[in-house]
């Protein structure tokens, strides 16, 4: 018999009660392609007719979206390519809630409208009571380049050449704020820039002086630069970009910037990112002299680069609730991460596999902390499970050192454990090759 009289019909497969379900979840385009493609296995001979709804649900994608939620053991807490910093709980819970119809212009007492964000602006201007006020962006670059256009454009940007720096994918912090229409007027040395440097660069068309924290790099040995404190007295606004966004002192990184303490030592205006050190959603954070933040909020760019509902929502929960997952890992103990890596190397190796418990050095990642290391712990296996676990379910991604796959358990949460044993195990189970 003809092979293509036995195909079903589409129309009768995708009537059956699992493909209805996940055409409700999945869009009935997707369904519909997993269908297809299992008739044509009928076509070619590799698939019974018998089993065609079978192959199409087993062939169906988890969710409708593509991007992989991913176990990070990297040891990097903040890996840049993986999203950044996980949420918490609780702001994942408020983006939930926010994803239909809410109020986030509307005031439902008096049913009028209402400023936008003003709950998470709110909550951000409680975290930093040092700021007269906050505003908002999609992050932080976005946020100074708002500074620079609405405080700058037209006039001179006076910055260390030392601070000049690239932040990532080739974009580097000159080329940004030249895009603005301001001048950089370059001041110092790679390595020294005192106060009078900047003083004597000071002139009418000066719009503000920049303070850019390195943030991914540092320099070592005959160093100098001038603090924001030396340059708050020089008459012309004083804009700090702390980088990483610690809102406040963190004593395990005490050398890194927050916005606090660049507030209380005289800055009038602070950029930092939500999705570092703060734990938070992508977002650019403007807070300082009421004057400045309004001046930034008024410009026409703030309208392209304002944040969704959704930004407002993870943010106001990240500065409200419970310690974010990132907090979290900072904070771990070195000695509870050694006997959870002693604990899952066991298990795997009763399993047959090559595991071993190892000492690890974690890293803040995301440009912060640069040349700071975390004491941590891992669990060594052979480096042909790399594959293997990074496209397995769920994925689990570690680092190749010394010929070998580490698992750093720091930004692994422990409830996750039994989930990287699973997807070890089934990595050694997988086929060469696979």
């Amino acid at each position: 018999m003809d092979r293509r009289r036995r195909v079903p019909r589409t129309d009768t497969v995708l009537a059956a009660p699992e493909l209805v379900a996940a055409q409700g979840r999945l869009g009935r385009a997707a369904v519909k392609e997993a269908v297809a493609a299992a008739q044509r296995r009928v076509r070619h001979g590799e698939l019974s007719p018998d089993d065609v709804v079978r192959a199409a649900v087993a062939a169906l994608p988890a969710r409708a979206a593509a991007l992989r939620p991913v176990i990070n053991a990297t040891g990097v807490l903040l890996h840049t390519n993986l999203g950044r910093a996980p949420l918490s709980a609780a702001a994942i819970e408020a983006v939930t809630a926010a994803a239909g119809a809410a109020d986030v212009e509307f005031d439902l007492a008096t049913g009028r409208r209402a400023r936008r964000g003003r709950d998470a602006l709110d909550a951000l201007a409680r975290a930093v009571p040092a700021a007269e006020d906050a505003h908002v962006v999609n992050n932080n670059a976005a946020a100074l380049i708002l500074a620079a256009t609405a405080l700058a454009r037209g006039r001179e940007i006076v910055v260390s050449r030392g601070e000049l720096v690239e932040i990532g994918d080739g974009f580097r912090i000159p080329d940004l704020l030249v895009s603005t229409g301001a001048r950089l007027r370059e001041v110092g040395t790679t390595n020294r820039t005192s106060r009078e440097d900047y003083a004597a660069a000071l002139g009418p068309d000066t719009g503000f002086v920049l303070k850019v924290h390195p943030s991914n790099y540092r320099i070592e040995g005959f160093t100098g630069a001038a603090g924001v404190a030396e340059l708050a007295g020089l008459g012309v606004p004083v804009v700090a970009d702390v980088g990483s966004g610690l809102l406040r002192p963190e004593p395990l990184l005490p050398d890194e910037p927050d916005a606090a303490t660049a507030l209380g030592s005289g800055a009038d205006l602070v950029t930092a990112s939500g999705d570092k050190l703060l734990g938070g959603p992508q977002a650019g954070l403007l807070l300082g002299r009421r004057a400045l933040v309004e001046r930034c909020r008024r410009h026409p760019l703030a309208r392209a680069l304002r944040v969704d509902k959704l930004t407002l929502a993870a943010l106001e929960a990240t500065l409200r609730g419970p310690a974010t997952p990132v907090a979290e890992a900072l904070r771990a103990d070195p000695e509870e991460l050694a006997a959870r890596a002693a604990a899952l190397a066991g298990t795997l190796a009763r399993a047959g596999l090559d595991a071993r418990a190892v000492p690890s050095a974690a890293a803040v990642g995301g440009g912060g902390a640069p040349g700071i290391t975390l004491p941590s712990a891992a669990v060594s296996l052979p480096v042909r499970l790399a594959a293997p676990l990074r496209t397995g379910e769920p994925p689990v991604v570690g680092r190749i050192e010394g010929g070998r796959l580490l698992l750093d358990l720091r930004a692994v949460p422990a409830a996750r454990d039994g989930d990287v044993a699973r997807a070890a195990l089934a990595a050694h189970a997988a086929p060469e090759g696979e």
